[in-house]
């Protein structure tokens, strides 16, 4: 059990460190995409270079590694199909047992994205100076909770049709997807799963401390 919960933070920790903005950018334009704007290497960052095909790629791709964390916590765990659509002659035993085996897999799966998330924020091939984890956990999320994310994207795109804060609205998703999570996800209703999901908010909402002062100050960037 220990082998495999270390496993599955260093696969993902490693997964969520690859830096496709700062790759993409690096390749295509021989910048440094740290360079421009916030410094951030997401894909709103990558935008601000000047080329919005690389900025989609950055963001299909960060969010396809935390996809490949979460996957890869669900297949250590091997939860098969036949688990989440129990056929006609499965007894209340074994519906038991394929709780507990989906409880135990959701929270490697919990852990998993968070662990991506965290890659991505302190990747250490970029001396631990990353991103801010927005299309890492639509990804990571969107393979535990997908009803719960299209909440907080539908939220995230209206704040941003109104304020035209990308910032504003990811910290809007961010705070209340682990609400979402417990009214539209049972196997989310777990001590273990719920922190792991709330963290990975916080952390979220904390990357975007200079997003706060700026928004508050009446500097904030902008979408256009």
């Amino acid at each position: 059990m220990l082998s495999s919960i270390l496993i599955i933070v260093v696969v993902s920790y490693l997964l969520g460190s690859i830096p496709f903005g700062y790759l993409l950018v690096r390749m295509f334009r021989g910048e440094d995409v740290r360079q421009s704007g916030s410094g951030n290497i997401g894909a709103t960052n990558v935008a601000r270079t000047g080329s919005k095909g690389l900025a989609i790629a950055t963001l299909l791709l960060d969010a396809a590694k935390g996809y490949a964390a979460v996957a890869f916590a669900f297949h250590l765990n091997g939860v098969p199909g036949a688990f989440l659509n129990p056929g006609p002659t499965t007894t209340l035993a074994d519906m038991s047992s394929v709780t507990g085996a989906l409880h135990l897999a959701y929270l490697a799966a919990a852990l998993a994205a968070f662990c991506a998330m965290v890659g991505h924020m302190f990747p250490v091939w970029l001396r631990f100076k990353g991103g801010k984890g927005v299309a890492v956990s639509v990804g990571a999320f969107g393979a535990i909770a997908p009803r719960a994310l299209v909440v907080a994207l539908a939220l995230f795109v209206i704040v941003v049709a109104l304020t035209r804060y990308v910032s504003l609205g990811s910290m809007v998703g961010a705070v209340v997807f682990p609400f979402a999570c417990w009214w539209a996800n049972p196997l989310t209703r777990d001590l273990g799963v719920m922190s792991l999901i709330a963290a990975s908010s916080l952390l979220i909402v904390q990357r975007h401390h200079d997003n706060i002062r700026r928004l508050m100050a009446g500097t904030e960037n902008r979408f256009r």
